[in-house]
């Protein structure tokens, strides 16, 4: 079998698993638990938003929601990372899970946070971008190898603790880890996205 037509039965897969019903919609009010209210109304009042994306299907387990929720406010808000470095490594994250909600969630807030858009175009296509800082570089050595190689070189820890420090080590490991469970719960209950899909799967 070639190679392209390998990728071609790849696509398909993907593109059926994408059209495929949504596994765990929102459970309508009237059949809420007392835990699962509770853990709704403690989102509401920590983030401001609604239940959406990884909440609905997280809901199922409101104190697996709950206690995600709670890691999720120090890695995304308060971080040893900046903002800038920390929706970088979100992006690898969705990246390497071909998770279209968690990518179209962050990737405005990126550029916001000043990630460029070449780099992140790069990532989206699955290319090591050009033109990235010494700390964008570092940063996704350190997030690419984790995913790929289930591990991380001397080089690549030694050249992450100068430029992050042993707590911007962990932030950084503990981002990537955060952002593949929410990955891997989308993915699961194929939580459907909003508009296009940017990401396509990778050979």
């Amino acid at each position: 079998m070639t190679r392209l037509i390998v990728f071609s039965i790849v696509l398909a897969s993907h593109a059926a698993i994408a059209a495929a019903q949504d596994r765990m919609p929102p459970i309508p009010a009237d059949a809420l638990t007392p835990a699962q209210q509770k853990a709704i109304e403690e989102l509401r009042s920590a983030r401001g938003i609604e239940l959406r994306g990884p909440w609905i299907p997280l809901l199922r387990s409101p104190e697996v929601l709950s206690r995600a929720r709670a890691m999720g406010d120090y890695l995304r808000f308060n971080s040893a990372l900046p903002p800038r470095l920390s929706e970088l490594a979100i992006l690898i994250t969705a990246r390497e899970w071909t998770q279209n909600y968690e990518w179209q969630a962050h990737h405005d807030i990126a550029l916001k946070a000043g990630v460029k858009p070449e780099v992140a175009n790069a990532i989206a296509a699955g290319r090591r971008p050009d033109g990235m800082s010494d700390e964008e570089a570092t940063l996704y050595a350190l997030c690419t190898e984790l995913l790929k190689n289930k591990g991380v070189s001397d080089e690549t820890y030694a050249r992450a603790v100068k430029a992050f420090g042993e707590r911007g080590v962990i932030d950084t490991v503990s981002i990537t880890g955060y952002y593949s469970m929410l990955a891997m719960v989308l993915n699961t209950a194929r939580t459907p996205h909003t508009g296009a899909a940017p990401l396509k799967p990778l050979p």
